[in-house]
């Protein structure tokens, strides 16, 4: 079977549009994936409060608060030089000597973001919306991975 009926939309579409669900007869779920991202949106709108409750709650489990504070720790000991910038940053907006601006690309005002183009220069930023940032950091990866060989075959 390469197809299937979603129950909720009544469309029928390939298994790909299906999420996995071991406990099903063919293996995926019976209502595709565009229903169950509008129904998941639906039920977080509808019950906002309680599920943010739920969230505090959880991260403040002991496991959950012990990963935190050791990713804390791997980004401190790791790159000293970005935390140390983002922590100068932080403060300057804070104390207002610096104000955050729209996106760079698009003018958003939500969700705006520093990017330090040079981590010696922690107040020269970029500010960007968090989905301009994880775009602009992406077209940095795959520029910094499609870069031509050398002779050697190696990078």
């Amino acid at each position: 079977m390469t197809a299937k009926t979603c129950f909720k939309c009544q469309n029928e579409k390939p298994l790909t549009e299906f999420y996995r669900h071991g406990m099903m007869a063919d293996g995926h779920l019976n209502k595709c994936k565009a229903c169950t991202k509008r129904d998941s949106r639906n039920h977080r709108d509808k019950n906002i409060d309680r599920i943010r409750m739920y969230d505090r709650e959880r991260s403040a489990l002991p496991h959950r608060v012990a990963k935190r504070k050791e990713l804390y720790a791997w980004e401190w000991e790791n790159h000293p030089d970005r935390m140390k910038a983002r922590n100068l940053l932080s403060n300057a907006v804070r104390d207002g000597k610096v104000m955050k601006k729209p996106c760079a690309f698009c003018q958003s005002q939500e969700q705006v973001e520093a990017h330090h183009h040079d981590y010696t220069l922690p107040l020269d930023v970029t500010w960007l919306c968090k989905p301009c940032h994880r775009r602009f950091h992406a077209l940095e990866r795959m520029a910094t991975y499609s870069k031509p060989q050398d002779q050697s075959g190696a990078f």
